[in-house]
């Protein structure tokens, strides 16, 4: 009879791993709450914020600064997570992000502020990518639209979530505890992670049983990145708003990102291990990829940005109605996603996110034909079927790049795809926003735009604020200018679907692991 010892180890050791990951799962759930209810829960504070601190005319900065960082560091987090493990990345942007909640809390001026939350974006960038990609390394194939299912879910409820919170604790506590809350929660997940968290050792080849050995860091294309990135970025989001787009600091700042972008180039070639890798856009899978998310967070930015401004100025809804009409697409995103496998099982990843964009597409197409003024359900409607459509679009993108590329280049291929997102989602704030005050500036003679003409109509409500012909002219160009940006979105959508349609393979080249 057989030693029966071997398999009562395995049987023990079985339910332990289990354990673990279930920890480790519930780190990742933890840490990308932080990352995803930053922005939401900061937005209800800033009233409170520029009272205390002052700096009215730089506190968009707090987003943007932000912003910028999360955006710039990703490449860079993702290729150190590949060389030196995930593990080591997560912490250490966790570190990060908490230290930079702890100075935010104690900031004495908006100038410290900014600076501050530059420090928790160098942190944020780490967690987005680095939890993605673990994700992935902890789930085979099959089983990972569970676990990608549940991250849709922080999103969704940290989007719901974060205004009432910051709005609770800005009124009746601190602004600075809406910093101050990181703590503990963040505190939480990094226990889990260093406690529960065990990568295996990577060898150098199959059966070689050698350690691989520490890839070389590209310090000096990491620099460039951050630089050209930081640039362009800058002038995107400051252009149009903190100077004309033809003006001289925007040319300058271009001219600088274009002659950086050179650089990159210089230096990616020459280095042994590069932050941005050439295969990154040379393989046909990956490339569409970027692409389409970078269509994606383009078109993310017309239901983001321009809904709840259209609830309140068109429909006279209050803050609180204007979000719920935005909220509802976070309900049918997570669901639609976690039903994608079931779709892209049986026709692939590719036609599935097809089949997700073409539907966005055409639901984003119908806003401008929504009845004026119209009732808060219907474009609460169209939002929760776009939610449905791109939970279709997305998550399969995501599952199917990963499973395309080893351990060794999952970091960089999934923060490749995150970074091209965040960009898609800024540039589009600069594209939307100059197409909506040209619109506005048509409609209304040459003169205001959105925010200046969005404040004009907050002074008042109720009849008296519908009656006047100057309200009602003004509503007219507001949806007007929201109808084109929807148009421009639909145009992403467009794209988005062409790309994939003439660059994606039509079967990813998944590669098998075990378990799948």
């Amino acid at each position: 009879m057989g030693d029966a010892r071997p398999v009562a180890r395995e049987s023990a050791r079985r339910p332990a791993e289990a354990h673990r990951r279930g920890a480790v799962v519930a780190a990742l759930m933890l840490a990308m709450a932080l990352a995803a209810l930053d922005s939401t829960i900061v937005a209800t504070a800033v009233p409170q914020i520029v009272g205390d601190l002052g700096g009215f005319s730089v506190f968009s900065w707090l987003f943007s600064g932000y912003l910028l960082a999360v955006t710039v560091t990703l490449p860079v987090y993702g290729k150190l997570s590949d060389t030196f493990g995930r593990k080591p990345v997560l912490v250490v942007g966790a570190a990060l992000f908490l230290l930079g909640s702890l100075l935010c809390a104690l900031a004495w001026n908006m100038g410290a502020l900014i600076a501050f939350r530059v420090v928790q974006g160098l942190g944020g960038g780490a967690l987005q990518g680095t939890v993605q990609t673990l994700a992935a390394d902890l789930y085979p194939l099959r089983e990972r639209p569970r676990i990608q299912a549940r991250l849709s879910t922080v999103w969704a409820v940290s989007a719901v979530a974060g205004p009432a919170v910051g709005g609770v604790l800005a009124a009746y506590a601190d602004w600075r505890w809406i910093f101050l809350v990181n703590l503990p929660v963040g505190a939480v997940a990094l226990w889990l992670i260093v406690r529960h968290l065990y990568e295996p050792q990577r060898e150098s080849g199959p059966g070689s049983g050698r350690s691989a050995p520490r890839a070389r860091v590209d310090w000096a294309g990491a620099l460039a990145v951050f630089a050209c990135g930081g640039t362009l970025l800058t002038a995107l989001v400051q252009g149009g708003v903190a100077w004309p787009w033809l003006s001289a600091p925007s040319l300058a700042l271009f001219g600088a990102g274009l002659a950086l972008a050179g650089l990159v180039v210089v230096v990616e070639r020459r280095a042994a291990e590069p932050v941005v890798p050439g295969w990154v856009w040379r393989r046909r899978t990956i490339a569409a990829v970027n692409l389409a998310l970078g269509a994606l967070g383009l078109l993310m930015v017309a239901p983001t940005v321009f809904l709840p401004t259209y609830a309140q100025a068109v429909l006279g809804l209050g803050p609180v109605a204007a979000g719920f009409v935005l909220s509802v697409w976070t309900l049918s995103w997570p669901v639609s996603a976690a039903l994608s496998q079931h779709v892209y099982r049986r026709v692939g990843f590719r036609d599935t996110a097809l089949l997700g964009i073409g539907a966005a597409a055409l639901i984003l197409l119908a806003f401008p034909f929504l009845p004026y003024p119209g009732a808060a359900w219907q474009p609460a409607l169209l939002m929760l079927l776009l939610g449905a459509a791109l939970g279709l679009f997305q998550l399969p993108l995501i599952v199917g790049v990963q499973s395309t590329v080893g351990w060794s280049e999952r970091g960089t291929a999934t923060a490749s795809v995150l970074f091209c997102r965040q960009t898609g989602q800024t540039v589009g704030a600069a594209v939307f926003g100059a197409v909506a005050n040209g619109v506005l500036a048509a409609r209304l003679g040459g003169a205001g735009d959105l925010d200046s003409v969005t404040r004009a109509l907050d002074a008042g409500t109720g009849e008296a604020w519908a009656a006047g012909a100057a309200h009602e002219a003004i509503r007219h160009a507001v949806a007007s200018a929201v109808h084109a940006v929807y148009l421009g979105a639909a145009c992403a959508a467009a794209l988005a679907f062409v790309v994939l349609l003439c660059v994606a393979p039509r079967r990813f080249p998944v590669l098998r692991e075990p378990g799948d």
